[in-house]
C-alpha cells in the first residue's frame, strides 16, 4: 500500500509539469555510453516515448564518436586529432556518415517505433535540417588549423522540425551537415544540439552524458551544482573549473539559451529515469543552466 501511495504522490507532483510542458519542444542530446548500451538506450527512449504520450514534443540529436573510431579501426584507419577535433578527410567522412546513419540513427528510429511512437531520421541521406560551413580554428601561434571536412552550423531548418513535431513524430538528427553547394561536413553533436534548441526556441535542452552534471571539484561528488546562471558558467570556464569534455556541453547550453531556449540541463543518462526526474520533479537530478 505504501508503495502505491508513493506512486500516486509522484503522479500528482508530475501533473503540474505535464500541464506546463504540454505542446512544448524539448531537445534531447544522446551521447556517451548511452549509444553503446542498447539496454540503457531502450530505457531512455522509453522515457522519451512517455514524454510524447503526455504531450511533450521531443527532438533527438545523437553523436557517435566511439562508434566512428571503432569503424575507422576496422577499416585500418587511425584517427588524427587536432585540438580535440577529429581530422576528417573524405574517407573518414564516408565512415562517419555510414556509422552515424546506419548503425545509430536508423536503430534509434526503429526502437522508438517499437515502443509505440513514430520517428523520422533527419540526416544527410534523407531530409537534412542542419546546414554548415567549414569550421575555422586557429592554433596558439595564430596559424589556421586544418581540420579537413569538419563543419559548424550556420542554419537549422526549424520550420521542418516544428512541422514534424506537430505531426506527432519524433525527429532523430544525425550530425552530418550539408553545405550550400551540396557538400557534407562532420559536426560536433553538442554544437548541433545547442543550435537546434536555439532555432526551435525549445522549452529545454537536455544533454544526456556520463556525468551527474557540473562539479566545482571534479573529484568530489558533493560539489555538484544543481543550478547555475549563464554568467556563473562563463566564470567557471574562465577559471578553468569547466574543461575538456564538459566544455562543449556547456557551450551548447549557452548557445541554446542565447537563441531563446528557456533552460538547459546536463544530466547523467545512466541513472534510471534521469530524464523524467529532471523534467517532472521539483528537485531534478543534474545541473540546470538558466539565462
Amino acid at each position: 500500500m505504501e508503495k502505491a501511495i508513493e506512486k500516486a504522490k509522484a503522479l500528482i507532483e508530475a501533473m503540474a509539469y505535464i500541464r506546463r510542458f504540454h505542446g512544448r519542444i524539448v531537445v534531447v542530446k544522446l551521447g556517451g555510453s548511452i549509444l553503446e548500451d542498447l539496454d540503457l538506450q531502450k530505457k531512455l527512449l522509453t522515457d522519451i516515448v512517455f514524454m510524447a504520450t503526455v504531450g511533450i514534443r521531443s527532438i533527438i540529436i545523437h553523436g557517435g564518436g566511439k562508434a566512428i573510431t571503432k569503424a575507422m579501426a576496422d577499416a585500418g584507419l587511425e584517427p588524427v586529432w587536432v585540438h580535440g577535433r577529429r581530422y576528417t578527410d573524405q574517407r573518414t567522412l564516408a565512415i562517419a556518415e555510414h556509422t552515424l546513419i546506419h548503425k545509430i540513427n536508423t536503430p534509434i528510429c526503429e526502437m522508438i517505433e517499437e515502443l509505440g511512437c513514430k520517428a523520422m531520421g533527419l540526416h544527410s541521406l534523407s531530409s537534412c535540417v542542419v546546414f554548415a560551413e567549414p569550421l575555422q580554428m586557429q592554433g596558439e601561434d595564430g596559424r589556421k588549423l586544418d581540420l579537413g571536412l569538419v563543419g559548424k552550423v550556420i542554419h537549422v531548418n526549424a520550420g521542418l522540425l516544428t512541422t514534424v513535431c506537430n505531426a506527432g513524430v519524433i525527429p532523430v538528427i544525425a550530425t552530418i551537415g550539408c553545405t550550400k553547394t551540396g557538400g557534407k561536413l562532420n559536426i560536433n553533436a553538442d554544437s548541433v544540439a545547442g543550435k537546434v534548441a536555439a532555432a526551435v526556441e525549445a522549452e529545454k535542452l537536455v544533454v544526456l552524458s556520463d556525468t551527474h552534471g557540473i562539479f566545482t571539484d571534479i573529484n568530489d561528488p558533493a560539489t555538484q551544482i544543481s543550478s547555475a546562471s549563464e554568467a556563473e558558467i562563463e566564470k567557471m570556464i574562465a577559471d578553468g573549473v569547466i574543461t575538456s569534455g564538459m566544455k562543449p556541453k556547456v557551450e551548447a547550453c549557452i548557445t541554446a539559451l542565447d537563441g531563446g531556449a528557456k533552460k538547459a540541463h546536463i544530466i547523467d543518462g545512466r541513472i534510471p529515469h534521469s530524464l523524467l526526474l529532471e523534467i517532472y520533479t521539483d528537485k531534478g537530478i543534474g545541473t540546470q543552466i538558466v539565462k
